[in-house]
Protein backbone atom coordinates (compact mmCIF):
# COMPACT_ATOMS: atom_id res chain seq x y z
CA UNK A 1 0.00 0.00 0.00
CA UNK A 2 1.01 3.38 -0.93
CA UNK A 3 0.87 6.28 1.54
CA UNK A 4 -1.96 8.38 0.87
CA UNK A 5 -0.71 11.45 -0.59
CA UNK A 6 -2.12 14.66 -0.63
CA UNK A 7 -2.00 15.53 -3.90
CA UNK A 8 -3.63 12.09 -4.41
CA UNK A 9 -6.32 12.86 -2.24
CA UNK A 10 -7.21 16.07 -4.37
CA UNK A 11 -6.79 13.77 -7.62
CA UNK A 12 -9.32 11.28 -6.00
CA UNK A 13 -11.76 13.64 -4.61
CA UNK A 14 -11.98 15.51 -7.53
CA UNK A 15 -12.49 12.47 -10.07
CA UNK A 16 -14.52 11.11 -7.49
CA UNK A 17 24.98 26.09 -8.85
CA UNK A 18 25.99 23.05 -6.19
CA UNK A 19 27.41 23.37 -3.01
CA UNK A 20 27.02 21.00 -0.03
CA UNK A 21 27.73 20.90 3.75
CA UNK A 22 27.68 17.63 5.58
CA UNK A 23 29.37 16.99 9.06
CA UNK A 24 28.24 14.15 12.04
CA UNK A 25 24.92 14.78 12.92
CA UNK A 26 23.67 17.11 10.63
CA UNK A 27 22.85 16.25 7.37
CA UNK A 28 21.70 19.11 4.61
CA UNK A 29 22.54 20.24 0.87
CA UNK A 30 22.51 23.36 -0.39
CA UNK A 31 22.32 24.02 -4.20
CA UNK A 32 22.19 27.37 -6.30
CA UNK A 33 23.58 30.75 -5.98
CA UNK A 34 20.93 33.51 -5.17
CA UNK A 35 21.13 36.95 -7.41
CA UNK A 36 22.18 39.04 -4.45
CA UNK A 37 24.00 37.17 -1.64
CA UNK A 38 26.17 39.04 1.45
CA UNK A 39 29.33 36.69 2.31
CA UNK A 40 29.98 35.91 5.43
CA UNK A 41 32.15 34.37 7.79
CA UNK A 42 30.78 31.93 10.13
CA UNK A 43 33.76 30.88 12.53
CA UNK A 44 34.35 27.87 14.67
CA UNK A 45 32.98 28.50 17.70
CA UNK A 46 36.53 28.30 20.73
CA UNK A 47 35.36 25.18 22.20
CA UNK A 48 32.84 23.67 20.68
CA UNK A 49 34.65 20.52 19.99
CA UNK A 50 33.21 19.64 23.33
CA UNK A 51 29.49 19.89 22.62
CA UNK A 52 27.57 16.96 20.98
CA UNK A 53 27.19 18.72 17.88
CA UNK A 54 28.90 21.39 15.99
CA UNK A 55 27.27 24.91 16.36
CA UNK A 56 28.82 26.98 13.88
CA UNK A 57 28.03 24.56 11.41
CA UNK A 58 24.39 24.75 12.36
CA UNK A 59 24.48 28.55 12.16
CA UNK A 60 26.37 28.54 8.81
CA UNK A 61 23.77 26.30 6.94
CA UNK A 62 20.68 28.19 8.71
CA UNK A 63 22.57 31.76 6.91
CA UNK A 64 23.47 29.39 3.26
CA UNK A 65 19.90 28.05 3.51
CA UNK A 66 17.86 31.35 3.41
CA UNK A 67 19.67 32.40 0.20
CA UNK A 68 20.87 36.05 1.61
CA UNK A 69 23.75 34.79 2.23
CA UNK A 70 26.98 32.93 0.92
CA UNK A 71 29.92 31.20 3.05
CA UNK A 72 33.48 32.83 3.27
CA UNK A 73 35.88 30.47 4.53
CA UNK A 74 38.02 31.77 7.27
CA UNK A 75 40.55 29.00 7.92
CA UNK A 76 43.47 30.31 9.71
CA UNK A 77 41.29 32.97 11.83
CA UNK A 78 41.12 31.92 15.10
CA UNK A 79 38.75 34.45 17.28
CA UNK A 80 35.92 34.52 19.81
CA UNK A 81 33.75 37.48 20.56
CA UNK A 82 36.42 39.36 22.48
CA UNK A 83 38.73 39.09 19.41
CA UNK A 84 38.82 41.94 17.05
CA UNK A 85 39.18 40.73 13.59
CA UNK A 86 41.96 41.31 11.28
CA UNK A 87 40.37 43.82 8.65
CA UNK A 88 42.70 43.87 5.96
CA UNK A 89 42.35 39.94 6.05
CA UNK A 90 38.61 39.67 5.86
CA UNK A 91 38.96 42.32 2.80
CA UNK A 92 41.29 40.43 1.13
CA UNK A 93 38.67 37.66 1.92
CA UNK A 94 35.86 39.49 0.41
CA UNK A 95 33.75 38.79 4.15
CA UNK A 96 30.73 41.36 4.49
CA UNK A 97 29.81 40.31 7.64
CA UNK A 98 31.95 37.71 10.49
CA UNK A 99 30.63 35.98 13.45
CA UNK A 100 32.86 34.68 15.97
CA UNK A 101 32.40 33.55 19.47
CA UNK A 102 32.77 30.71 22.03
CA UNK A 103 31.22 27.81 24.23
CA UNK A 104 31.78 27.40 27.74
CA UNK A 105 30.67 24.10 30.03
CA UNK A 106 29.84 25.37 33.19
CA UNK A 107 29.85 23.78 36.69
CA UNK A 108 25.88 23.21 36.59
CA UNK A 109 26.27 21.19 33.49
CA UNK A 110 24.77 23.59 31.23
CA UNK A 111 26.71 25.28 28.42
CA UNK A 112 27.55 29.29 28.26
CA UNK A 113 27.18 30.39 24.20
CA UNK A 114 28.53 33.80 23.00
CA UNK A 115 28.72 35.22 19.91
CA UNK A 116 29.70 38.57 18.18
CA UNK A 117 28.98 39.77 14.72
CA UNK A 118 31.46 42.01 12.95
CA UNK A 119 31.15 43.93 10.11
CA UNK A 120 34.36 42.89 7.65
CA UNK A 121 34.47 46.00 5.85
CA UNK A 122 34.82 48.01 8.84
CA UNK A 123 35.39 46.29 12.01
CA UNK A 124 32.28 47.75 13.59
CA UNK A 125 31.06 45.69 16.39
CA UNK A 126 27.60 44.85 15.28
CA UNK A 127 26.59 43.39 18.68
CA UNK A 128 26.40 39.87 20.02
CA UNK A 129 24.65 38.00 22.91
CA UNK A 130 25.00 35.07 25.72
CA UNK A 131 22.74 32.09 26.03
CA UNK A 132 23.23 29.69 29.26
CA UNK A 133 21.37 26.65 28.07
CA UNK A 134 21.07 22.72 28.54
CA UNK A 135 22.71 20.31 26.40
CA UNK A 136 19.65 19.38 24.98
CA UNK A 137 18.98 22.60 23.78
CA UNK A 138 22.21 23.76 22.05
CA UNK A 139 20.71 22.96 18.49
CA UNK A 140 17.96 25.67 19.03
CA UNK A 141 20.02 27.98 20.55
CA UNK A 142 22.60 28.07 17.77
CA UNK A 143 18.75 28.27 15.42
CA UNK A 144 18.92 31.75 17.56
CA UNK A 145 22.42 32.97 16.71
CA UNK A 146 21.42 32.59 13.18
CA UNK A 147 18.31 34.47 13.71
CA UNK A 148 19.81 36.73 15.40
CA UNK A 149 22.70 37.73 12.70
CA UNK A 150 20.00 37.38 10.05
CA UNK A 151 18.13 39.70 11.46
CA UNK A 152 20.68 42.23 12.38
CA UNK A 153 22.03 42.19 8.86
CA UNK A 154 18.91 42.10 6.97
CA UNK A 155 16.60 43.75 9.28
CA UNK A 156 14.13 41.04 8.73
CA UNK A 157 12.94 38.61 11.21
CA UNK A 158 14.73 35.16 10.88
CA UNK A 159 12.89 31.58 10.71
CA UNK A 160 15.88 28.98 11.61
CA UNK A 161 14.30 28.40 15.03
CA UNK A 162 10.90 27.65 14.00
CA UNK A 163 9.52 24.34 13.32
CA UNK A 164 8.23 22.05 10.80
CA UNK A 165 5.37 19.10 10.61
CA UNK A 166 5.50 16.66 8.60
CA UNK A 167 4.62 12.59 8.02
CA UNK A 168 5.84 9.24 7.44
CA UNK A 169 4.95 6.09 7.20
CA UNK A 170 7.62 3.33 7.04
CA UNK A 171 6.43 -0.56 6.62
CA UNK A 172 2.75 0.23 7.90
CA UNK A 173 3.55 2.58 10.52
CA UNK A 174 2.65 6.52 10.18
CA UNK A 175 4.29 9.12 12.65
CA UNK A 176 3.48 12.92 12.95
CA UNK A 177 6.52 14.36 13.74
CA UNK A 178 7.71 18.09 15.02
CA UNK A 179 11.66 19.10 13.54
CA UNK A 180 13.43 22.19 13.61
CA UNK A 181 12.89 24.13 10.50
CA UNK A 182 16.22 22.02 8.55
CA UNK A 183 14.43 18.89 9.36
CA UNK A 184 16.73 17.96 12.30
CA UNK A 185 15.72 16.96 15.97
CA UNK A 186 12.87 15.23 14.99
CA UNK A 187 10.07 14.57 17.57
CA UNK A 188 7.62 12.12 17.15
CA UNK A 189 4.19 13.54 17.86
CA UNK A 190 2.11 10.82 16.68
CA UNK A 191 2.20 7.36 16.06
CA UNK A 192 -0.46 5.00 14.61
CA UNK A 193 -1.19 2.15 12.09
CA UNK A 194 -3.31 4.12 9.99
CA UNK A 195 -3.14 7.09 7.66
CA UNK A 196 -2.67 10.58 9.36
CA UNK A 197 -2.52 13.18 6.68
CA UNK A 198 -2.84 16.93 6.28
CA UNK A 199 -1.15 18.38 9.64
CA UNK A 200 -1.71 22.31 9.95
CA UNK A 201 -0.67 24.32 12.92
CA UNK A 202 -2.49 26.78 14.58
CA UNK A 203 -1.45 30.31 14.60
CA UNK A 204 0.51 30.49 17.92
CA UNK A 205 2.65 27.35 17.22
CA UNK A 206 0.74 25.15 20.20
CA UNK A 207 -1.46 22.87 18.30
CA UNK A 208 -1.38 20.64 15.49
CA UNK A 209 -4.39 20.38 13.41
CA UNK A 210 -4.51 16.93 11.40
CA UNK A 211 -7.10 13.67 9.81
CA UNK A 212 -6.40 10.60 11.67
CA UNK A 213 -7.86 7.48 9.69
CA UNK A 214 -8.55 5.53 12.80
CA UNK A 215 -11.62 5.43 12.54
CA UNK A 216 -11.34 4.17 9.22
CA UNK A 217 -12.88 7.11 8.09
CA UNK A 218 -11.08 10.61 7.94
CA UNK A 219 -11.74 12.69 11.32
CA UNK A 220 -9.50 15.75 12.07
CA UNK A 221 -8.29 15.80 15.11
CA UNK A 222 -6.23 18.83 17.76
CA UNK A 223 -3.18 17.85 18.86
CA UNK A 224 -1.57 19.81 22.01
CA UNK A 225 2.22 19.98 20.90
CA UNK A 226 3.41 20.46 24.62
CA UNK A 227 1.54 17.71 26.45
CA UNK A 228 0.76 15.70 23.58
CA UNK A 229 -3.37 15.67 24.49
CA UNK A 230 -5.82 15.71 21.29
CA UNK A 231 -9.12 16.46 21.35
CA UNK A 232 -11.69 15.68 18.59
CA UNK A 233 -12.41 18.90 16.42
CA UNK A 234 -14.89 16.99 13.69
CA UNK A 235 -16.33 13.90 13.01
CA UNK A 236 -19.56 14.58 11.45
CA UNK A 237 -21.25 11.96 8.68
CA UNK A 238 -18.80 10.87 6.23
CA UNK A 239 -15.29 12.33 5.41
CA UNK A 240 -14.00 15.25 7.65
CA UNK A 241 -10.42 16.49 6.06
CA UNK A 242 -7.57 18.84 5.06
CA UNK A 243 -8.01 21.30 8.16
CA UNK A 244 -6.71 25.19 8.27
CA UNK A 245 -6.81 27.57 10.60
CA UNK A 246 -7.74 31.02 10.50
CA UNK A 247 -5.56 33.32 11.72
CA UNK A 248 -7.03 34.07 14.69
CA UNK A 249 -7.18 30.41 15.65
CA UNK A 250 -10.66 30.47 16.71
CA UNK A 251 -11.85 28.44 13.35
CA UNK A 252 -10.82 25.80 11.35
CA UNK A 253 -12.07 25.20 7.82
CA UNK A 254 -12.47 21.78 6.71
CA UNK A 255 -13.55 19.71 3.72
CA UNK A 256 -16.51 17.42 5.13
CA UNK A 257 -19.23 15.56 3.25
CA UNK A 258 -21.94 15.45 5.81
CA UNK A 259 -24.46 16.91 3.64
CA UNK A 260 -23.81 14.94 0.36
CA UNK A 261 -20.91 16.11 -2.10
CA UNK A 262 -17.45 17.10 -0.29
CA UNK A 263 -17.60 20.85 0.52
CA UNK A 264 -16.06 24.16 2.50
CA UNK A 265 -17.11 24.13 5.94
CA UNK A 266 -16.59 26.42 8.94
CA UNK A 267 -15.76 24.68 12.24
CA UNK A 268 -16.48 27.25 15.77
CA UNK A 269 -13.02 25.22 17.35
CA UNK A 270 -14.57 26.16 20.61
CA UNK A 271 -18.11 24.61 20.37
CA UNK A 272 -17.30 22.47 17.13
CA UNK A 273 -20.03 24.13 15.46
CA UNK A 274 -19.70 23.79 11.37
CA UNK A 275 -21.43 26.49 9.35
CA UNK A 276 -21.22 24.80 5.37
CA UNK A 277 -19.20 28.15 3.38
CA UNK A 278 -19.64 26.89 -0.58
CA UNK A 279 -22.36 25.81 -2.44
CA UNK A 280 -21.63 24.28 -5.73
CA UNK A 281 -22.59 21.13 -7.36
CA UNK A 282 -18.84 20.53 -7.70
CA UNK A 283 -16.50 19.25 -5.34
CA UNK A 284 -14.48 21.89 -2.67
CA UNK A 285 -11.62 21.11 -0.84
CA UNK A 286 -7.98 22.27 0.53
CA UNK A 287 -9.43 25.79 2.13
CA UNK A 288 -6.40 28.31 2.97
CA UNK A 289 -7.01 31.48 4.68
CA UNK A 290 -4.96 34.53 3.62
CA UNK A 291 -3.40 35.97 6.37
CA UNK A 292 -5.26 38.82 7.04
CA UNK A 293 -8.26 36.27 7.55
CA UNK A 294 -10.48 37.95 5.24
CA UNK A 295 -10.38 35.37 2.18
CA UNK A 296 -10.41 32.23 1.92
CA UNK A 297 -9.01 30.00 -0.77
CA UNK A 298 -9.67 26.41 -2.15
CA UNK A 299 -9.38 24.02 -5.05
CA UNK A 300 -12.57 23.49 -6.80
CA UNK A 301 -14.04 21.09 -9.67
CA UNK A 302 -16.86 23.42 -10.34
CA UNK A 303 -15.21 24.40 -14.03
CA UNK A 304 -14.29 21.15 -15.25
CA UNK A 305 -11.00 20.34 -13.80
CA UNK A 306 -9.34 21.26 -10.01
CA UNK A 307 -8.67 24.93 -10.23
CA UNK A 308 -8.09 27.72 -7.28
CA UNK A 309 -10.30 29.69 -6.60
CA UNK A 310 -11.34 33.00 -3.77
CA UNK A 311 -14.02 33.76 -1.63
CA UNK A 312 -14.76 35.80 1.58
CA UNK A 313 -13.52 34.05 4.51
CA UNK A 314 -17.55 33.96 5.82
CA UNK A 315 -18.83 32.69 2.30
CA UNK A 316 -19.58 34.29 -0.94
CA UNK A 317 -19.35 34.34 -4.67
CA UNK A 318 -15.57 32.48 -5.45
CA UNK A 319 -13.69 34.13 -8.37
CA UNK A 320 -11.03 31.98 -9.92
CA UNK A 321 -7.32 33.01 -9.18
CA UNK A 322 -5.35 29.82 -10.99
CA UNK A 323 -5.73 30.19 -15.04
CA UNK A 324 -2.13 28.93 -16.21
CA UNK A 325 -2.49 25.27 -16.63
CA UNK A 326 -5.44 22.43 -16.33
CA UNK A 327 -4.55 21.14 -13.02
CA UNK A 328 -3.76 23.58 -9.92
CA UNK A 329 -4.21 22.34 -6.44
CA UNK A 330 -2.19 23.01 -2.80
CA UNK A 331 -2.83 26.51 -1.83
CA UNK A 332 -0.42 27.87 0.35
CA UNK A 333 -0.93 31.55 1.03
CA UNK A 334 2.06 33.80 2.33
CA UNK A 335 1.99 36.08 5.73
CA UNK A 336 2.49 39.08 4.29
CA UNK A 337 0.03 38.56 1.53
CA UNK A 338 2.33 38.92 -1.19
CA UNK A 339 2.26 35.45 -2.80
CA UNK A 340 -0.30 32.28 -3.53
CA UNK A 341 2.11 28.67 -4.12
CA UNK A 342 0.52 25.85 -5.25
CA UNK A 343 1.38 22.84 -7.52
CA UNK A 344 0.17 22.59 -10.71
CA UNK A 345 0.12 19.47 -12.87
CA UNK A 346 2.56 20.05 -16.09
CA UNK A 347 2.33 17.51 -18.95
CA UNK A 348 1.92 14.82 -15.95
CA UNK A 349 4.51 16.25 -13.27
CA UNK A 350 3.58 17.59 -10.26
CA UNK A 351 5.77 20.99 -10.15
CA UNK A 352 5.37 24.12 -7.37
CA UNK A 353 4.40 27.59 -8.37
CA UNK A 354 4.41 30.76 -7.27
CA UNK A 355 2.71 33.83 -8.09
CA UNK A 356 2.46 36.99 -7.42
CA UNK A 357 -0.88 38.23 -6.16
CA UNK A 358 -0.96 41.51 -7.16
CA UNK A 359 0.16 41.10 -10.80
CA UNK A 360 -1.32 37.50 -11.09
CA UNK A 361 2.11 36.17 -12.58
CA UNK A 362 3.29 32.53 -12.35
CA UNK A 363 6.93 31.52 -12.14
CA UNK A 364 7.63 27.24 -11.73
CA UNK A 365 10.16 27.16 -9.01
CA UNK A 366 11.66 23.70 -9.36
CA UNK A 367 12.38 21.10 -12.18
CA UNK A 368 11.49 17.65 -10.46
CA UNK A 369 8.41 15.88 -10.94
CA UNK A 370 6.54 15.23 -7.94
CA UNK A 371 6.63 17.67 -5.99
CA UNK A 372 3.77 18.85 -2.98
CA UNK A 373 2.06 20.28 -0.16
CA UNK A 374 3.76 23.94 0.08
CA UNK A 375 4.10 26.00 2.41
CA UNK A 376 5.82 28.96 3.35
CA UNK A 377 8.54 30.24 5.92
CA UNK A 378 6.71 32.64 8.66
CA UNK A 379 8.97 35.66 7.65
CA UNK A 380 7.55 34.83 3.74
CA UNK A 381 11.10 34.17 2.15
CA UNK A 382 11.08 30.65 2.28
CA UNK A 383 8.91 27.76 1.21
CA UNK A 384 9.30 24.37 2.43
CA UNK A 385 7.55 21.31 0.32
CA UNK A 386 7.78 17.46 -0.33
CA UNK A 387 9.17 16.05 -3.34
CA UNK A 388 11.24 12.71 -5.06
CA UNK A 389 14.50 13.55 -6.08
CA UNK A 390 16.38 10.55 -7.96
CA UNK A 391 13.24 8.14 -6.55
CA UNK A 392 13.56 9.21 -2.99
CA UNK A 393 11.30 11.44 -0.87
CA UNK A 394 12.54 14.37 0.09
CA UNK A 395 11.92 17.38 2.37
CA UNK A 396 12.79 21.03 0.66
CA UNK A 397 13.09 24.07 1.28
CA UNK A 398 13.41 26.56 -1.94
CA UNK A 399 13.98 30.52 -2.00
CA UNK A 400 11.31 32.41 -4.03
CA UNK A 401 12.91 33.29 -7.01
CA UNK A 402 13.39 29.19 -6.94
CA UNK A 403 17.50 30.07 -7.04
CA UNK A 404 18.88 28.22 -3.69
CA UNK A 405 17.39 24.95 -2.70
CA UNK A 406 18.37 22.88 0.32
CA UNK A 407 17.18 19.39 0.99
CA UNK A 408 16.51 19.40 4.66
CA UNK A 409 17.15 16.31 6.80
CA UNK A 410 14.07 13.96 7.06
CA UNK A 411 13.19 10.65 8.96
CA UNK A 412 13.16 7.17 7.26
CA UNK A 413 10.40 6.20 5.29
CA UNK A 414 7.93 8.08 3.16
CA UNK A 415 8.26 12.02 4.09
CA UNK A 416 4.82 13.68 3.19
CA UNK A 417 3.10 17.16 3.87
CA UNK A 418 5.39 19.97 5.42
CA UNK A 419 3.49 22.01 6.74
CA UNK A 420 6.06 25.09 8.64
CA UNK A 421 4.80 26.58 11.60
CA UNK A 422 4.83 30.26 12.81
CA UNK A 423 7.23 32.08 14.61
CA UNK A 424 7.12 31.49 18.37
CA UNK A 425 6.75 34.09 20.88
Amino acid sequence: MHMIRRRDCVASVLACGTGSLAWAQFRLEVNGVGLTQMPIAVLPLRGEETAPLKLSAVIDADLARSGRFSAVNGAGQSMDETSRPDIAFWRLKGADALVAGSLTRLSDGRFDLRYRLWDGVSGKDLGGQSYAVEAADLRLAAHRVADAVYEALTRERGVFSTRLAYVTKSGTRYTLWVADADGENARAALASPEPIISPAWSPNGGQLAYVSFESRKPVIYAHDVATGRRRLIANFRGSNSAPAWSPDGRTLAATLSREGGSQIFAIDTSSGEARRLTQSSGIDTEPAYSADGASLYFVSDRGGAPQIYRMPASGGTPERVTFSGSYNISPALSADGRWLAFVSRVSGAFKLHLMELASGSVTALTDTSADESPSFAPNSRLLVYATQIQGREALMSTTLDGQVKARLSGQGGEIREPDWGPFLK
